[in-house]
């Protein structure tokens, strides 16, 4: 094996999220021959915030070999001990020490170790964390000593600060890819050091909706400033976006990018 091909999935937004992951995962990776997979998964809960324990298995199940996070990390108490078992399950690495889980993992895929980084965007985001440029330069310390495949997942709220992470880490690491907007960017290239980039993968869910959420609630919300509740839209036609990232296994670099985008109008519940 010269080359390995890895699949990184965008935020999936609950029940509608899983359920075209659950039908469509398959035929993508059979269709991009895949070898590994990476999903982010902190929306994945019914009420769309957060992962359970449940869902992770389920993913795990389906032959995810990370799953991602963010910001929502925390949304469901019962992935507290869960992620403290569960290595391949991250949560952002500049997040403060004492949290539980870690920040990044070590996969085999073909006998090649393949490193996995969560990272988490400070810009017009609530939590204070650590610096993340400060926080990946830590681990590449210790992860350029196992591997020179690395693959980012930074999931941030403006495009800047994900292109500012990309561009510092271009030639550092395989590739860097965006997540959290929920909307697919059409960036995805290869950087000049040899970094895949792209700024947002997208999300799977209902494709009418915002963000995966309701429509009407979040107009209103937006309309008139008044607290509501978020719920997740669960109405066709349906969406899952991502990207396909194909590494040289002898050099770390990115040989291509390619963007994933599947709608379905079938219903799924």
């Amino acid at each position: 094996m010269s080359n390995i091909r890895v699949l990184m999935i965008g935020d999936l937004v609950g029940p509608a999220g899983i359920k075209m992951f659950e039908k469509h995962i398959g035929s993508l990776k059979e269709k991009y021959n895949a070898d590994a997979i990476i999903v982010n998964g902190e929306n994945s809960a019914d009420n769309g915030r957060g992962i359970t324990p449940a869902i992770a298995d389920r993913f795990f199940e389906l032959g995810v070999n990370v799953i991602t996070t963010g910001n929502h990390i925390w949304a469901q108490k019962k992935i507290f001990p869960y992620i403290v078992s569960q290595p391949n399950l991250l949560r952002p690495a500049n997040y403060p020490s004492k949290c539980p889980g870690s920040g990044s993992t070590i996969i085999t895929i073909g006998g090649y170790k393949v490193a996995v980084v969560n990272l988490q965007g400070r810009v017009f985001m609530r939590e204070h964390l650590d610096d993340p440029f400060r926080a990946i330069e830590s681990l590449l310390q210790y992860l350029k000593h196992q591997t020179d495949m690395i693959f980012v997942d930074f999931h941030a709220e403006t495009t800047a600060e994900t292109a500012g992470i990309g561009l510092f880490l271009d030639g550092q690491v395989s590739a860097v890819v965006g997540t959290h907007t929920h909307i697919q960017t059409a960036d995805a290239r290869v950087l000049p050091g040899g970094t895949a980039f792209m700024t947002d993968l997208g999300m799977g869910g209902s494709l009418n909706s915002m963000i995966g959420m309701k429509k009407d609630i979040m107009i209103h919300h937006l309309r008139t400033q008044m607290p509501v509740r978020f719920e997740v839209d669960l109405e066709p036609p349906y969406m899952m976006s991502g990207a396909c990232i194909e590494v040289d296994t002898q050099t770390g670099q990115a040989l291509s990018i390619e963007a994933i985008r599947v709608v379905d109008d079938q219903g799924l519940f």
